[in-house]
């Protein structure tokens, strides 16, 4: 099992509140966001990488001022919102080292594909307090996994040497020819199995999907040992996302990291209707996820 170094825990405890849990606000996504503004690919290409970033603005404004840190990518966020002086001083900085989207192999299988040039180096001279890689995994098909488990490899490396911590996600995918139904009931076992993928390749914290029962969180749990791991959101609505939330806190989870259960619904183009439907609604769901983050993390 990789333990985190002292400077590695240090980062650790910069993005934990002071209940010593994990509330991540994530904001690094591009395509989902633009997906969320407009509604067909024509609209969503007129959306700039500039227009992202003053969403993201706006998010780490009047949301992510209220966690403990906010997770933003280095295309659309950084360094702007640093040098513009948007992210509170209190606000730990997690930056994505993933490219929006993925490539897909001959066989069907998705590759995972990161933004050029950002290094653990380069996150660190952007303010980071860490970095978040994300990789495709289907621990049912060990052929599915060879290039993102060398990508993995890889950035887990440069991380180490320069000792700086290291946010390890993985999501799990539907295969050519596999029936909803059948990839649907797979699912625990599959988080269960890219969670010990990560862990084998020196992970020292996660950041994985809900596992799908209370007795996958608490697998996950216990083959995780000293290493902690946070629930995302991926995109289900608030209501569902609170229920999962309290059923992995209750079998070992140390956190969440979530984006769009808490901002999908608030965004627009227009940055007055963003800024009003944060703080009413956004705001009040991430207090939601705080109370049930606290009474298993009382401090």
């Amino acid at each position: 099992m990789a333990l985190m170094t002292t400077a590695e825990r240090r980062g650790y405890q910069q993005i934990c509140g002071v209940n010593g849990a994990m509330m991540v606000i994530a904001c690094d996504q591009r395509g989902g966001m633009r997906s969320v503004l407009a509604d067909t690919p024509e609209a969503q290409k007129a959306i700039t990488n500039a227009m992202l970033g003053e969403t993201k603005t706006d998010v780490a404004r009047y949301l992510a001022r209220h966690a403990g840190c906010v997770l933003f990518d280095p295309l659309c966020a950084v360094p702007a919102i640093v040098d513009k002086g948007e992210l509170h001083r209190e606000t730990a900085l997690l930056i994505g080292l993933d490219a929006s989207g993925w490539a897909v192999s001959p066989e069907g299988y998705r590759i995972s594909t990161l933004v050029p040039g950002i290094t653990a180096r380069r996150v660190r001279e952007l303010g980071g307090t860490g970095g978040k890689i994300m990789v495709y995994l289907r621990s049912d098909t060990p052929a599915a996994n060879v290039e993102n488990i060398q990508t993995l490899k890889d950035v887990t490396a440069d991380f180490a040497a320069e000792d700086l911590l290291l946010v390890v996600e993985f999501l799990t995918y539907q295969l050519e020819g596999e029936s909803k139904a059948d990839y649907t009931a797979r699912i625990p076992s599959l988080i269960e199995g890219g969670s010990q993928i990560c862990l084998d390749l020196g992970s020292k914290l996660l950041k994985i999907p809900y596992p799908g029962t209370p007795e996958a969180c608490a697998n996950i749990t216990a083959m995780s040992g000293d290493v902690p791991w946070a629930v995302l959101s991926a995109g289900v609505d608030h209501a569902t996302f609170i229920g999962q939330v309290e059923t992995a806190m209750a079998n070992g989870a140390s956190g969440v990291i979530a984006g769009r259960s808490l901002w999908k619904d608030c965004i627009s183009l227009d940055r007055s209707v963003t800024r009003e439907r944060l703080e009413s609604i956004a705001v009040p769901r991430l207090r939601e996820l705080q109370a049930i983050i606290a009474r298993h993390f009382p401090g």
